[in-house]
């Protein structure tokens, strides 16, 4: 009997990995609300993009800390998790979710929009729909294929990020046609902070979310064959980003554009681009936004689903999401995920003003909450280890890491503050007490589950099939055998469901291909399994199964005819065999069950 243990593919390269890295921080939130933002600041809004800009910074650094010593797909759930309990790791794996689902859904209606530019006669609805539709199927062909698409959506990006860079580097410089050395729009009208020097930090709030995705990169190098480097490269970069990106650009925009400009909030390059003279200007930077938008739908499919395997592995959600089809695709998360999605593209068209509004605020300080909680899973975690161990390490560490958890204090303190975005921060703080009463009620579901008596044996069972995981070596294994079969004349078949779940590589390994890590340590365990009971002078054998727990154990009873099942487990609050009620059904193949709690193996785990 052979199985396989889930696999997500090692199917970024380097060329596709640093272009995520690259082009994970530029949204249409930059393309297109950077205008808002200027028009509410003035020209000193390049600084309220430095502040943003460091912040982020600094929370990447911390993140890459404790990355590149454990690169995994659920690294903010995991650290969290190991530095303030499994509340947190819950929290901020099902926030982390939530806000990227939310997002995927607004990101169709906002490409939908930019589709309108050019056909004004198709509804919306079915154009959000449609690029729902094309993403979803992107992310389901490959991890490869989410690489590629990626690669060229955050290609055109930063391609027209460097463009209008450098055009609008020599049109300020006086070095373009028509153009003379002129940096008088910073002060010409009502002076470099003509709305008052609070708006700088006023502008915070709705920059830093632009500015969300930096962390993706994180992610998307579990799934690379160099992790830690990955994960380096990415968090080193995000300051040249940043820099030259965001601070650059809008330093660019407010000297070439007056700050009270019409043509501002509307879109900002767009007018820029048409005050140099370039033609086509609308069509090109709609194509751009557009290609920003898809970006982001494309990659936060992507991490929503990755998210939700993690927390599969976690005991967290359903244990069907950490399955994964033949190309390494975990299908079922993305299909959950992108469900999410549609249903607020349907909510868009069908109530705009109550559902999807209501929607969009309740995640609108969602990952502020998740950057907060990185911040001080950081803090503990370093004060825990060796520093020796730390290959990347937070500067000045304990000054700036302490600064950048108040930082993200601050911004949250003034959205309260601010009229316009206090009801995100109201919603959101709702949907993070949801999450908090989620948690609760699993665990209180999984300490509901009810005791299970074995059943008395006459100590003659002949035909014994056991199945087992990560409990194979328990001691209380071995004295239940000797209970069942005390004349020690028994056949043994001895199945292994080779589950990332059980086997506790997909928790901890992430995105990372978790295939060799499943096989090799069932295999190590059915091995040393066998020769234990070998050396009881036991007649066994055994293999590998699916890793569905119930299927490979329909198929060994198929094959073994057994007399007796005997299934070894974790105790309730740590098994995900008895969540999902394993042992329960396993009784429906009318065969006597005997269900045995390996306690002893917990302090392993």
């Amino acid at each position: 009997m052979s199985g396989a243990g889930p696999e997500l593919k090692r199917a970024l390269n380097q060329r596709q990995l640093t272009m995520i890295a690259m082009g994970g921080v530029i949204g249409a939130g930059l393309f297109v609300g950077s205008g808002t933002v200027i028009k509410a600041t003035g020209p000193a809004a390049f600084l309220t993009y430095a502040i943003c800009g460091v912040l982020i910074i600094l929370v990447m650094r911390m993140l890459a800390e404790m990355a590149v010593a454990n690169p995994s797909t659920g690294s903010f759930a995991d650290y969290s998790r190991k530095a303030l309990g499994n509340w947190a790791g819950f929290s901020v794996g099902w926030l982390y979710w939530y806000f990227w689902v939310i997002v995927v859904g607004f990101e169709a209606v906002a490409g939908a929009k930019v589709v309108n530019f050019w056909l004004p006669g198709v509804p919306t609805w079915v154009l959000s729909l449609l690029l729902m539709l094309l993403m979803t199927g992107t992310n389901l062909i490959s991890v490869s294929s989410f690489g590629e698409f990626e690669f060229w959506f955050a290609g055109i990006k930063v391609g027209a990020i460097i463009v209008f860079l450098v055009c609008g580097s020599l049109f300020v410089l006086g070095i373009w046609p028509n153009a003379d050395l002129n940096f008088s729009n910073l002060t010409a009208h009502g002076g470099f902070f003509p709305n008052g020097g609070l708006a700088v930090t006023a502008g915070v709030v709705t920059v830093i979310f632009s500015m969300v995705g930096a962390e993706i990169a994180t992610i998307a190098a579990a799934e690379s064959d160099n992790p830690e480097r990955a994960v380096s490269k990415a968090a080193n970069s995000v300051i040249t980003r940043i820099a030259i990106f965001f601070v650059g650009s809008i330093f660019l925009l407010a000297v070439i554009l007056p700050w009270n400009s019409s043509t501002l909030e509307a879109s900002p390059y767009v007018a820029a681009f048409q005050k140099m003279g370039i033609p086509y200007a609308d069509h090109v930077m709609n194509a751009v936004v557009l290609t920003a938008v898809l970006s982001c739908l494309n990659s936060g499919l992507y991490t929503a689903s990755r998210m939700l395997f993690v927390l599969a592995a976690r005991r967290e959600a359903p244990a069907s999401m950490v399955s994964v089809n033949s190309r390494g695709v975990p299908v079922v998360a993305i299909l959950a995920s992108s469900v999410v999605g549609f249903l607020a593209v349907i909510m868009a068209a069908v109530s705009p003003d109550t559902v999807f509004s209501f929607l969009l605020n309740s995640s609108g300080a969602v990952i502020l909450f998740v950057y907060l909680l990185i911040a001080v899973s950081q803090i503990i975690l370093r004060y825990r280890a060796e520093p020796a161990t730390l290959k990347v390490k937070m500067w000045w560490f304990p000054v700036l890491s302490v600064i950048t958890a108040l930082g993200i204090v601050a911004v949250l303190v003034q959205m309260g503050l601010t009229e316009d975005v206090r009801i995100q921060l109201v919603l959101s703080l709702v949907s993070f007490g949801v999450v908090l009463v989620l948690f609760f009620v699993n665990r209180a579901r999984i300490g509901r589950l009810p005791d299970r008596v074995a059943p008395e044996h006459t100590g003659r069972a002949r035909r014994v099939l056991v199945l087992a995981n990560q409990t194979l070596e328990a001691d209380e294994l071995m004295t239940e055998l000797q209970r069942i079969d005390a004349q020690g004349e028994a056949t043994y078949y001895v199945c292994v469901p080779a589950s990332a779940v059980e086997t506790g590589a997909a928790s901890t390994h992430g995105a990372v291909s978790v295939r060799d890590a499943t096989m090799e340590a069932a295999e190590g365990r059915l091995r040393r399994t066998l020769d234990a009971l070998a050396a009881h002078r036991l007649d066994a054998t055994g293999g590998l199964g699916d890793y569905r727990p119930l299927r490979a154990l329909r198929t060994a009873v198929q094959q073994f005819q057994p007399d007796q099942i005997v299934i070894v487990t974790l105790p309730a609050s740590e098994s995900v065999w008895q969540r999902f009620e394993v042992v329960d059904r396993a009784a429906e193949l009318g065969i006597p069950v005997t269900h045995v709690e390996a306690a002893s193996m917990v302090a392993k785990v």
